[in-house]
């Protein structure tokens, strides 16, 4: 498992309660002592107790030593980085397993296309859907999918998540899965913006079924599969997503719907809100597919061109009148 954040942590914890033996690779020597010594990640599931089984490390070449598959929990931004050093260490047919929800900015790759340039010549699978690291952690039930274009290698990893507590589906849909778990983060972002401007549950409501359409519209441009966005990766995250408490995009836009610069809903966390970024690229998605995404750019004028909150709102309502 490369990545200590809350989601790496709970993966690992899950997987090692699930019987298989997990290393857990992260850079912090000390948040690595903490979980072998303490059995807990205080920086990111304080509270959680880990089990005894499993290993911290900050060496990569050892924790990745044996491995049949590899799971990638580390914010886009740095994914690149992380593969091209798997290339020189990853064991031989190790399956590498992305589980981050965003997209690279300058390239606009999906995480999978970055695992293979970077690390080519080895079978790729994506996790998504609604998961909570906190309650993964904590064992409560929980249902994701798991994609490959191999629907062997989905399968293989759908066997080794799966628990009484943790449910995978397998699906060969890796363009759909990527794209909505990306997206879903953005729409998120305005639906914080809603709760922090004091609007209700029908602006809630309808910012989500549109923003669905919104995200259903690229993922399809992009070669994935509109049923896929009705299913786990697509509506069932976008709903945890944009109502759920524990949701750092969420919380970063009720900040900026209270009045906050960007600066100051992102300050104060270790925890990435991966939707600040996937918001930049989803709009050059945009340009590039030639697919409308109202949402997503009033989101990239509030956050990088500094429009209220509130006339963002304001232009989503007022845009011109259409058959749904």
């Amino acid at each position: 498992m490369l990545g200590g954040g809350s989601w790496g942590t709970a993966l690992a914890a899950h997987l090692v309660r699930s019987g298989h033996g997990v290393r857990l690779w992260l850079r912090e020597a000390a948040l690595a002592r903490e979980i072998n010594e303490r059995r807990e990640n205080g920086a990111y599931l304080p509270g959680v107790g880990l089990p005894v089984e499993l290993e911290a490390t900050t060496d990569l070449a050892a924790a990745t030593a044996g491995a049949e598959s590899l799971f990638v929990v580390i914010p886009s931004e740095f994914c690149r980085s992380i593969y091209r050093q798997l290339r020189g260490v990853a064991p031989p047919g190790a399956v590498l397993v992305s589980a981050t929800k965003g997209i690279e900015t300058g390239t606009l790759s999906r995480m999978t296309e970055v695992a293979a340039s970077e690390a080519p010549g080895h079978p790729l699978a994506v996790v998504s859907g609604p998961s909570f690291a906190l309650e993964v952690a904590r064992g409560q039930p929980t249902t994701v999918v798991v994609a490959a274009f191999d629907l062997a290698v989905a399968e293989g990893v759908q066997r080794a998540l799966s628990s009484r507590t943790f449910r995978a589906y397998s699906s060969d849909d890796v363009v759909g899965v990527e794209v909505a778990g990306a997206l879903k983060n953005v729409i998120a972002i305005a639906a914080g913006i809603i709760d922090g401007l004091g609007y209700g549950h029908n602006t809630v409501a309808a910012l989500i079924t549109r923003g669905l359409a919104e995200m259903t519209r690229l993922a399809v441009a992009l070669g994935g599969r509109a049923d896929t966005l009705s299913g786990l990766a697509g509506l069932g995250d976008l709903v945890l997503t944009c109502t759920g408490a524990l949701s750092r995009n969420r919380r970063v836009g009720q900040a900026l719907g209270a009045g906050r610069t960007l600066a100051e809903a992102t300050a104060g966390t270790n925890m990435v809100a991966e939707g600040v970024r996937t918001t930049v690229a989803a709009c050059a998605l945009a340009d590039r597919t030639g697919i409308e995404m109202p949402i997503a750019r009033q989101m990239d004028d509030v956050m990088y061109h500094g429009k209220s909150p509130r006339d963002a709102v304001e232009e989503l309502m007022l845009r011109s009148l259409k058959r749904e």
